[in-house]
């Protein structure tokens, strides 16, 4: 049987839970205050810091759960749609469904904002988001870039890739292979094409897969591009037609040849190209090469055999060889193009707390004179706690100001404070560390002789992993927060100050 990847789960869910609210009272400043919800107990820590009294502050995501991955349930709509104010983070730090869920449920005319989205025009500082793995193949994926606001599309919306027509002389097959091995099917030539060969992704989303290629030759895939607005609309945006030597000279075909790196098949939202997205340097630099021109070459070191697992009998016969590019990054992998963990830098939190009093001050005028109080001496207070953590970092001597951490989420803290991010078990906690990510993490402890690696108390199962290379290699385990509190740390500047100290502790 062919899995297939659900293109419209997240759709349907929201507006499962939009049915679910449908009769729910709308909520309003009222008596008790200006109901705000959040996606993360960071964004309501900081809420109830700049809103004080006025505010009744609830997080969707529970103490020590993981916004990568948290899914929304019927009770996380109703709060949303009662709510005066709702703030996300978002730059797809948050599971989609969440937001597909609070945008389906925010009641019309209140302000619903993504505060690192926004942020940026307060002074806040962000860093791309550069994946760097050592494949020795191209590493090609799937993207979509722009907003495409002119056609419509908001951060809810979906893009649909259709595989249209494909000519060679095997078939190929796309999938991803989930965290537990399971391949789930996203395009397949072998029993023909139709709208079934289809995967989604949200605007400014990236993700990776496999691309496997039954037999040696030269192919032309044509994806088709659609947006996909809710409640039925689809709006058609282009098409483009990718040429793949697979085990053939890629030099002998017209076109500029890609073969090392990282690539993107990607839908421009704003133009509705269909284009190639290169990164040929370590993600410092990038070139767009249009979809008529690119040759991506499988090489024959791309050769794999299919498992002896009927799971993969869309591939072929056990033991069959196929040409193979690897999707680099077992699991379900979706993320945007900058790191979404702006809070880890004090100087964006402040800007977080600036967005957030504007923001109030427009739902609720009345508190416009408190929500400034508050926010004048909360950011002085921020101003204190930045000069803290950098006092308290900057006394680990340089050369120790290495972080091994469980999830790549500490990238501004590194960028904000001097230090190093040296290795992580994933780039993500949805996924699952490969053997590959493990001996990486082994040598670069060792390499680096680092006295400690720092867990997050909200990963236990990817601090497992961290714990046994630790326990291997014989340096200490630390705790960091990254995307949550727990029962010992229940607000943003304690947080921040733990993960200064406990820095300083393990590594000085």
């Amino acid at each position: 049987m062919r899995l297939r990847a659900p293109s419209r789960a997240a759709a349907s869910l929201s507006a499962v839970l939009l049915a679910t609210t449908a009769c729910t009272t709308a909520g309003g400043g009222g008596q008790d205050g200006l109901s705000v919800v959040t996606t993360t107990e960071i964004l309501a820590d900081l809420v109830r810091n700049v809103g004080g009294d006025r505010v009744r502050v609830d997080s969707l995501v529970p103490p020590g759960g993981d916004p990568h991955s948290y899914e929304p349930t019927p009770a996380d709509a109703k709060k949303v749609a009662a709510a005066d104010v709702t703030f996300t983070n978002h730059l797809l730090l948050e599971e989609q469904r969440l937001i597909k869920a609070i945008d389906a449920n925010a009641r019309e005319g209140t302000p619903n904002v993504s505060l690192a989205e926004a942020s940026e025009t307060y002074g806040a500082h962000v860093i791309p988001l550069v994946e760097n793995v050592g494949l020795d193949v191209l590493w090609l994926g799937l993207r979509v870039r722009g907003d495409g606001k002119q056609r419509g599309a908001t951060r809810s919306s979906e893009v649909r890739l259709t595989a249209t027509a494909v000519e060679g002389p095997g078939k190929v097959v796309t999938y991803l292979t989930e965290s537990l091995g399971k391949p789930v099917v996203y395009f397949d030539s072998g029993d023909g094409l139709s709208d079934v060969d289809s995967t989604t992704l949200p605007p400014a989303a990236h993700t990776h897969l496999n691309w496997a290629f039954t037999a040696q030759g030269t192919y032309r895939l044509t994806l088709r591009a659609s947006l996909l607005n809710g409640g039925g609309g689809e709006v058609a945006l282009g098409e483009g037609t990718f040429t793949f030597a697979v085990g053939v000279d890629p030099n002998g075909i017209a076109g500029t040849v890609l073969d090392e790196g990282h690539t993107d098949l990607t839908v421009d939202l704003d133009t509705g190209e269909l284009y190639t997205y290169n990164d040929r340097a370590g993600g410092t630099t990038q070139e767009v090469v249009p979809a008529s021109d690119a040759v991506i070459e499988v090489p024959n070191k791309a050769i794999t055999t299919v498992p002896d697992d009927p799971r993969f009998a869309f591939l072929g016969g056990a033991g069959a060889s196929v040409h193979q590019l690897p999707q680099a990054v077992l699991g379900k992998h979706v993320h945007g193009e900058i790191d979404p963990h702006l809070w880890q830098d004090v100087r964006n939190g402040r800007a977080y707390a600036e967005l957030i009093r504007d923001t109030l001050r427009t739902a609720d005028p009345d508190g416009a004179a408190d929500y400034d109080r508050n926010a004048r001496d909360y950011l002085a207070r921020l101003d204190e706690l930045d000069a803290q953590v950098r006092g308290i970092v900057a006394a680990v001597p340089r050369e120790r100001r290495h972080l091994v951490t469980t999830h790549d989420g500490f990238g501004y803290f590194a960028s904000a404070y001097e230090m190093t991010v040296a290795g992580f078990v994933v780039p993500n906690p949805a996924q699952e560390p490969s053997v590959e990510d493990v001996r990486k993490l082994t040598e670069t402890i060792r390499n680096l002789e680092v006295p400690a690696v720092f867990m997050e108390p909200n990963l236990a199962q990817r601090g497992s992993v961290l714990t046994q290379v630790a326990h291997d290699q014989g340096v200490q385990v630390c705790l960091l927060y990254g995307d949550s509190f727990d029962e010992r740390t229940r607000n943003y500047a304690d947080m921040m100050r733990h993960n200064a100290e406990e820095i300083a502790r393990c590594l000085a």
